[in-house]
């Protein structure tokens, strides 16, 4: 009876030093691949929109520029096309590159996030991509605000300037202000396309015909 004792105290204390005493990696693993994957995530998308935000400023990559991107939206109801344009090219591009690089990320991905909120719009109710749907918007959307949510990782500027820039109220901040900017830019679309619709009254101040 007491060998038996001896032993299970014996295997008792063996388990508790295995525990205890794992190889120096166990822990540095999963933080390393955390990183991994969040400079990817951030690379991939960010890239995208970088290039997105491109074609709408700079006319790159078959984009209409600024100009074209201007006479779209004034189609698509967001008034007046001119700026409307540069806003989205700059929450785009501006967004994705900060974003690819790492910094000030609870600002670019909240940034990034409104514009796509509002990109989903022009093309609800349809879901999937290739019905026109918002799909794809979406996903970038959900993305972004991941993003301003997680933090950049440790292979990031954020990283190296002690994430001063990546703060937890800033993603609080950002994705707030970023939702409440997108929901004013879409009620006034709203607005601008009730007014021109067919049958529609005239607004007060013009004439009828």
């Amino acid at each position: 009876m007491a060998k038996a004792a001896v032993l299970a105290e014996l295997a008792r204390a063996a388990a508790s030093r295995g525990a205890t005493q794992a190889p120096p990696t166990a822990e540095a693993t999963p933080a390393v691949l955390r990183d991994a994957g969040l400079f990817v995530l951030r690379a991939g998308v960010g890239s995208v929109l970088l290039a997105h935000g491109s074609q709408k400023l700079f006319g790159w990559f078959g984009g209409g520029g600024v100009q074209g991107t201007g006479a779209a939206f004034e189609q698509m109801g967001f008034t007046p096309g001119g700026p409307s344009a540069v806003a989205a090219g700059l929450g785009e591009a501006g967004g994705g590159a900060l974003m690819l690089l790492g910094l000030a990320t609870p600002v670019a991905g909240a940034a990034a996030a409104g514009t796509m909120m509002a990109a989903s719009a022009v093309h609800f109710p349809a879901f999937f991509a290739q019905e026109g749907g918002y799909e794809y918007a979406a996903l970038l959307g959900v993305s972004t605000a991941a993003l301003a949510l997680t933090g950049p990782g440790g292979w990031s500027l954020d990283a190296l300037l002690g994430y001063r820039l990546n703060k937890p109220w800033l993603s609080v901040v950002g994705l707030v202000a970023s939702a409440v900017a997108a929901t004013a830019v879409l009620q006034r679309r709203a607005q601008h396309l009730a007014a021109t619709a067919p049958g529609a009254p005239p607004v007060e101040g013009e004439p009828e015909g």
